[in-house]
C-alpha cells in the first residue's frame, strides 16, 4: 500500500503502510511535492537484548507490535462472566482511503472482534485534526478503558510546555526537560479545569514566541481527560491526549462504537506565534464562527459589541431603578450589550439557593424582565442574560420536587438515603443524563429565550463534577454529551443568540466547548497584571475575538490590587472588550479618558479580531510586547498607506533589572515596508498619563513617532520609554509610502 502524505501550509504529515499498520513516519517541516522515497530505507538498526524486529511508532501504538511505552487502546472483552479477555488487539490496515488532505485509515483486528476507524484532515492553515472510533464487531460487550490519539515529535524537540493554574489564575506556563518516561496531565474535574493545559507543547531547546521548532497538542473535550508526553527507551517521544473514562463508564454492546474527541495538532519552525497562526486560520474558516468584520455570504459579519456586566457593578443588588442608572450611564459610554448577571430568578438573593428555578422572580420583577429590557434596547445595546443551567441549590423548589435529580455516587437519591457529593460553593450538579431533568432545563432556558429579546447567554458553571454519577455508576462522559446537546439544540432553537462559556472564570477552556459557544470568559480575575498573563497564554490557542477581556473597578476585587485606568483598558483591548464595573462612578477626566478608549477599540476591533497574533521575545522578564498585525490585503491592512497596520502594547509587568528599557524589536511587520510607529494611549491629557512614565526625559521619538522599515524595526527596534511598574502603552503602526 502506498503511503499516505498529507501536506498544506509548511506541514506534511506521512504515513506509512509497511508494517502492516499504520505508522506515522514524519509530522513536521514540509516535504514539498517530490515523490517520497522507498520507505523501506527507513527500517531502523535493531539493538542487543530486544525484539528481533522494528517496532512501529503506530497511529494507534500498541503492544502487539513490542511497543513499550503507552498504548493507545486499552480495554477488554467480557464473555460468559468472564472479563480480561481480547485485552492486546492486533490492529492491522484493512483500508485507507484520502480526499485531498483528509484521510480515512480502517484497521482491525477479527480474532478480537474490533475495528477502529481514524479520522484525519489537515486544514488549510496547518491544524492537524485527528479522531478514532472503535466498534465492537464482536458477539459480546467490550469494555473501553482508554482510547488516546498520539502523535510523534522529532527528535530534537526536548522540551515540554504545558499550562497550568488555578481560580483567578487560570493558564499559567510550566517549562521541564523530555526526559525518559511519561509527563501526564490529568483532569479530574468534571469539566476541563482551572488547571488544565490548554495546549502540550513539545520543542526545541529554548524555543520561545519567534523562534524554534514546536509540535503541539490539544484535546477538544470538556470532560475527564488526560494529556501527555511518552518518551520510551529507544528514544521516540510521543504526544497525545484522551478521554479519562470512570469505572465501566463506556462497555459498547456487540456493534456499538465509541469516537474520541479530536486532537488538534500544530508544528511550527517559527516558535508558539506559529502555532497560534494554525490554531487561529481554523477557527476563523468555521462557517459559525464569529465574525469581526465583513464576513462571507454565508455567514455575515458582526462587530463584537463593547460589554457591560452588571457582576462587579451591583452583584446581587438587583433594582430596576438602579440598573436603569447603569443602562444610561453605560450607553452615554458607548456600550453595545448590557448583561444582566446573577441573582434575577426565584429565590435568589445570594449563592445559598435558587439554581434550577429558571423563573423571573416576580417579587424582585413584578413585571417581568421586560422594563429593564426595553430600557437597554431603547438606549442601542443589546441584552444579555446570566443563568447556570447545570447546577442547582438544595434550597430550591425543582429539588423539592425531584431530589432524584442531583448527580452522586448512589443509586437512591439522598431523600431516600443516598450519599451527596461534598457541596461546592453551595450548590450540587444536575443530572443532565436523566432525560426528565434534562428535557426540563432545555424547556426553561428555550421558554426564557422565547418570552424575552434576549440577545446572549452568559452560561456559568460553578462547580468541579467529583462522585459524578447517574443511577450509582460514573457518569461524566455521557453528562458531558448531554451538556453538549443542550448547547446544539438550544443554538438549532435560537441561532441568534450568542453563548458565553463562564466556568468560575476559565475552568470550561477547550474547543469541545467553543464548538457550540462565541466566547469564553477567561478569568474571574479582572486585575490587569494576572489578566496580562491568563490572556497571553489562553490567546496562544483561543483568537481574540472569542475572549472576553474586561476593565475591572479600579481596586480589583479579586486581588485588592489598584491600578489606573490606562493599564486596565489596555490590557482588555486585546480581547472581546467590555467592562464589569459601576460606572456610574467614573467622572470628570476619567470618563472622558473611558470614553476615548472605547472609541479606540471600535475603530480597531476589526484588525485586532481578524489580524496575525504577534508576541515579540523580550529578554527582560518584566517586560512584554505583543499586539495584532493585520493580514495582507485587509482593510485595515499594510496594503492601504495611512491605515492601520498593526497595534502593539508595551506592557511593564515589574519592575526592571536595568536602569534604561532599551531598545526593544517590533516583529510581524512587513520587512520591506515602511511604517510609522506612534503611541497613542495614554496620551497627554488623559487622566493618568503622568502616572506612566518613570523618566526625566523621554525617548527622541516619542512625542512625534518614528518612521522605520520592518526589517529595521524586527532587528535594530527602538528604544522605549521607562514605563512605571503594571503600567502600559499602546502604539499603533501605520504604512507610509516609500
Amino acid at each position: 500500500m502506498d503511503p499516505l502524505h498529507l501536506r498544506t501550509a509548511g506541514t506534511s504529515l506521512v504515513i506509512s503502510f509497511n508494517s502492516g499498520e499504520a505508522e506515522i513516519i514524519h509530522w513536521g517541516a514540509d516535504l514539498g511535492d517530490a515523490a517520497l522515497p522507498d520507505l523501506a530505507i527507513l527500517g531502523e538498526p535493531i539493538p542487543h537484548s530486544a525484539i528481533d524486529a522494528n517496532v512501529p511508532a503506530g497511529l494507534l501504538p500498541q503492544a502487539s507490535s513490542s511497543w513499550r511505552g503507552r498504548p493507545a487502546l486499552r480495554g477488554h472483552r467480557i464473555a460468559d462472566g468472564v472479563s480480561g479477555l481480547d485485552f492486546s488487539a492486533r490492529l492491522r490496515v484493512v483500508t485507507a482511503r484520502t480526499e485531498g488532505n483528509s484521510a480515512v485509515i480502517v484497521q482491525a483486528d477479527p480474532e478480537a472482534g474490533l475495528t477502529v476507524s481514524s479520522s484525519l484532515t489537515l486544514h488549510d492553515g496547518g491544524l492537524l485534526e485527528l479522531r478514532h472510533t472503535l466498534t465492537n464487531d464482536g458477539a459480546t460487550p467490550y469494555q473501553l478503558d482508554e482510547l488516546a490519539t498520539v502523535l510523534p515529535v522529532a527528535p530534537d524537540a526536548v522540551e515540554l510546555l504545558d499550562l497550568t493554574g488555578r481560580w483567578c489564575r487560570e493558564r499559567h506556563p510550566q517549562r521541564r526537560p523530555i526526559q525518559q518516561g511519561t509527563w501526564v496531565r490529568t483532569g479530574r474535574h468534571g469539566r476541563t479545569g482551572h488547571d488544565s493545559s490548554l495546549l502540550f507543547a513539545a520543542g526545541t531547546a529554548g524555543f520561545g514566541n519567534r523562534h524554534g521548532k514546536v509540535w503541539a497538542t490539544h484535546l477538544a473535550w470538556s470532560g475527564n481527560h488526560e494529556q501527555f508526553a511518552d518518551s520510551i527507551g529507544d528514544g521516540r517521544t510521543m504526544i497525545g491526549g484522551s478521554e479519562l473514562l470512570g469505572p465501566a463508564e463506556v462497555i459498547l454492546a456487540p456493534g456499538a462504537s465509541y469516537t474520541t474527541p479530536a486532537l488538534f495538532a500544530a508544528y511550527s519552525d517559527r516558535g508558539l506565534d506559529g502555532i497560534s497562526e494554525a490554531f487561529y486560520s481554523w477557527f476563523r474558516s468555521r462557517p459559525h464562527h464569529v465574525l469581526p468584520a465583513a464576513g462571507t455570504a454565508t455567514a455575515p459579519g458582526k462587530p463584537r459589541p463593547v460589554v457591560l456586566n452588571t457582576w462587579e457593578a451591583v452583584y446581587f443588588d438587583h433594582n430596576l431603578s438602579t440598573l436603569i442608572e447603569l443602562a444610561d450611564s453605560a450607553a452615554e459610554l458607548g456600550v453595545e450589550r448590557f448583561v444582566l448577571d446573577d441573582g434575577w430568578f426565584r429565590g435568589r438573593r445570594d449563592d445559598h439557593a435558587g439554581l434550577g428555578d429558571w423563573y423571573v422572580d416576580e417579587s424582585l420583577w413584578p413585571d417581568g424582565l421586560t422594563p429593564l429590557i426595553d430600557a437597554v434596547t431603547s438606549r442601542g445595546m443589546e441584552f444579555g442574560l446570566w443563568v447556570e443551567p447545570e447546577m442547582v441549590n438544595l434550597d430550591s423548589d425543582i429539588v423539592r420536587a425531584h431530589p432524584e435529580w442531583i448527580v452522586g455516587p448512589s443509586v437512591q437519591s439522598y431523600k431516600d438515603g443516598g450519599r451527596l457529593p461534598l457541596e461546592w460553593r453551595n450548590q450540587h450538579v444536575i443530572d443532565l443524563v436523566n432525560p426528565d431533568a434534562w428535557q426540563y432545563i432545555f424547556d426553561r432556558v428555550d421558554a426564557l429565550l422565547r418570552e424575552n429579546n434576549i440577545s446572549y447567554l452568559k452560561w456559568d458553571q460553578n462547580r468541579d463534577q467529583l462522585e459524578h454519577g447517574h443511577a450509582g455508576r460514573s457518569s461524566v462522559h455521557e453528562q458531558t454529551l448531554a451538556a453538549y446537546r443542550l448547547f446544539d439544540e438550544l443554538k438549532k432553537s435560537h441561532p441568534g443568540v450568542e453563548i458565553e462559556s463562564c466556568s468560575s472564570g476559565g475552568a470550561r477552556v477547550d474547543l469541545g466547548i467553543l464548538e457550540r459557544t462565541d466566547r469564553i470568559w477567561a478569568s474571574d480575575c479582572n486585575d490587569a497584571l494576572e489578566r496580562q498573563t491568563i490572556q497571553r497564554w489562553t490567546g496562544l490557542v483561543v483568537p481574540p475575538e472569542l475572549v472576553g477581556g474586561h476593565v475591572g473597578p479600579t481596586t480589583s476585587h479579586t486581588t485588592a490590587r489598584t491600578h489606573d485606568l490606562s493599564f486596565r483598558a489596555i490590557t482588555a483591548l486585546f480581547g472581546h472588550f467590555g467592562m464589569e464595573w459601576d460606572v456610574r462612578e467614573v467622572q470628570g477626566a476619567e470618563r472622558e479618558e473611558l470614553k476615548r478608549f472605547i472609541g479606540i477599540y471600535k475603530e480597531h476591533r476589526g484588525l485586532i479580531h481578524s489580524g496575525r497574533m504577534v508576541r515579540a521575545d523580550v529578554p527582560d522578564d518584566s517586560l512584554m510586547l505583543h499586539g495584532v498585525v493585520a493580514p495582507s490585503g485587509a482593510s485595515q491592512g499594510t496594503d492601504l498607506p495611512g491605515t492601520t497596520a498593526a497595534l502593539f502594547a508595551l506592557v511593564s509587568t515589574g519592575t526592571a533589572f536595568a536602569e534604561q528599557t532599551g531598545r526593544i524589536t517590533i516583529p510581524g511587520l512587513e520587512p520591506d515596508r515602511d511604517y510609522r510607529v506612534e503611541a497613542i494611549f495614554p496620551a497627554p491629557g488623559d487622566a493618568d498619563y503622568s502616572h506612566t512614565f518613570t523618566q526625566v526625559q523621554p525617548p527622541a521619538w516619542l512625542a512625534d513617532g518614528a518612521v522605520a522599515g520592518g526589517r529595521f524595526l524586527a532587528e535594530v527596534g527602538l528604544p522605549m520609554p521607562i514605563l512605571n511598574p503594571e503600567h502600559a502603552l499602546l502604539l499603533k503602526a501605520t504604512e507610509v509610502e516609500a
